[in-house]
């Protein structure tokens, strides 16, 4: 794929992502991945944000920066939402939270075959906190 190409494909997954289709993501994501150095599958990745959106009914992925290069991509993914559930082990307290993460894909076949997240958990605790 071109950067082109595969920045658009990122941004159908995240779309997907954003409209419920988390449960079934094989054009975007390898049968096994890494995520933070962790070996999951696919099924474990779609179990894990399909708990996120449990955790954070109103959670959807703004793309703020997006850079491709090759079979990686960078992205800062900004969210503003209201978390009901614990989150990053936190308590929520019914107030809607600010926060980034910076992620970082490495593609195989153009799919995602490795994750490396990135949240500032201290500046999410200090929104819980107020």
């Amino acid at each position: 794929m071109t950067p082109a190409e595969t920045a658009q494909h990122y941004r159908n997954y995240i779309e997907a992502l954003n409209t419920g289709g988390y449960r079934d993501l094989k054009a975007f994501v390898a049968d096994e991945l890494t995520y933070n150095g962790r070996k999951l599958t696919r099924a474990d990745d779609e179990a894990m944000l399909a708990n996120d959106h449990d955790t954070i009914p109103d959670l959807y992925f703004h793309i703020d920066v997006l850079v491709v290069e090759g079979n990686d991509i960078a992205c800062k993914l900004d969210f503003n939402c209201t978390p009901v559930k614990e989150f990053l082990g936190l308590k929520p307290n019914g107030k809607k939270i600010s926060f980034s993460e910076h992620v970082f894909y490495r593609l195989r076949d153009g799919r995602i075959s490795e994750v490396r997240s990135l949240i500032d958990r201290d500046a999410v605790a200090r929104q819980f906190a107020e």
